[in-house]
């Protein structure tokens, strides 16, 4: 009776989350190939996910290219709205309901450079994804690949398919990671123009002619 209640948005290709891509389709049955059922196939989209993409904060927002889940697999980096929607995309391919949940996060691990343009350790809109399992809805976060959490000393965050999978408020030496500050609730699919209106009144420095680029897999660093 749960299943039937679900809104056919949550199942249903979107502007952003293109399940109906055929490469993102190819991608998703190839990722979760041997997966014993419906979970098992979702872990391992979300393994794939979270480390064959690497995370990248330095991208132009107003791209719209940047939030939509085909586009992030092409380029094989994203950052936590893009990785999120491409997993739920992947997870429509298989059938699974999917939804994207935003939350504004204190983050306490970033590149310097992206603390010094921003101003402020708040990031607004970041994104997981709400995935329709054994019937409910779990979160799962596959922003930080595994060999960017092994650099700034995290676990990489796990996911069970049973339990909601959130950043983690302390990294391995007990220092603070993420903290959750404000719940944004979830979305069928990425609202771009209300994320975008407010990246761009609250990161105005962003938004200027020199956009911040780099490797931001090598100056990532943990808070001291």
């Amino acid at each position: 009776m749960q299943e039937i209640m679900i809104g056919q948005e949550y199942r249903a290709p979107g502007r952003f989350v293109d399940s109906d891509s055929p490469q993102l389709t190819a991608f998703a049955r190839a990722a979760s190939a041997g997966g014993k059922d419906a979970t098992d196939a979702v872990l391992r989209l979300y393994r794939a996910v979270r480390d064959e993409i690497l995370y990248d904060a330095y991208v132009d927002w107003t791209d719209p290219n940047v939030f939509r889940a085909s586009a992030v697999l092409a380029a094989k980096r994203g950052f936590c709205v893009g990785k999120a929607c491409l997993l739920a995309a992947c997870a429509r391919v298989l059938g699974v309901p999917s939804r994207l949940g935003f939350a504004d996060v204190r983050n306490h691990m970033t590149s310097p450079r992206l603390y010094e343009r921003m101003k402020t350790d708040v990031f607004r809109w970041h994104a997981y994804c709400d995935l329709h399992l054994s019937g409910k809805w779990v979160k799962a976060t596959p922003a930080f690949n595994a060999s960017l959490c092994e650099r700034l000393g995290v676990k990489p965050l796990a996911f069970d398919g049973w339990t909601d999978s959130l950043f983690q408020p302390f990294d391995n030496a007990g220092r603070k990671h993420m903290e959750y500050v404000v719940d944004r609730g979830t979305f069928a699919d990425v609202p771009f123009e209300t994320i975008l209106a407010d990246f761009r009144a609250h990161y105005a420095a962003l938004f200027g002619e020199e956009r911040l680029a780099g490797d931001f897999q090598a100056e990532a660093v943990a808070a001291s």
